[in-house]
């Protein structure tokens, strides 16, 4: 087991700063190049410490912040357009960027693309729910309608 300290949040994991003991394969091949997590020593502690106290000073503050936005993404449809063949079904998938371009597309809030969770594969048009965490506590859904363009 590895023992690796968190960079970015992970779902199902944890959030930046938290300290995680993972399968060796697992921190050797996806959490470390891709530089989701460092490994950990005595020296880390402290800047463990210093994530924390960060994380901690912007979720307090975006909480009521992180509700109102959710409120205001509940309430819209974004359009996506993709490139799509006669029989509806995509060339490629719509990707959690071109979601969160849409939303800001629509005049909505800024949006993470990271913080997007899709459950399945977009590749086909037609209207769509999808997840956003923007807050440990807030999670909004977003309606997304794909249509070929």
């Amino acid at each position: 087991m590895a023992k690796l300290i968190l960079t970015h949040e992970v779902t199902g994991l944890g959030e930046p700063g938290d300290v995680v003991e993972v399968k060796d394969g697992y921190a050797r091949n996806f959490l470390i190049p891709r530089r989701l997590a460092t490994p950990w020593t005595k020296g880390a502690e402290s800047q463990v410490s210093a994530i924390r106290k960060a994380r901690k000073a912007r979720e307090i503050a975006t909480l009521d912040e992180a509700k109102a936005v959710a409120d205001s993404l509940g309430a819209k449809t974004v359009v996506v357009s993709a490139h799509a063949g006669d029989s509806g079904r995509l060339f490629g998938a719509v990707t959690t960027g071109d979601i969160a371009d849409a939303v800001v597309a629509a005049s909505g809030p800024q949006v993470d693309k990271r913080k997007i969770e899709i459950g399945q594969p977009i590749k086909t048009t037609g209207e769509y729910t999808v997840s956003v965490r923007l807050h440990p506590e807030v999670s909004a859904k977003i309606n997304v309608k794909v249509v070929a363009g």
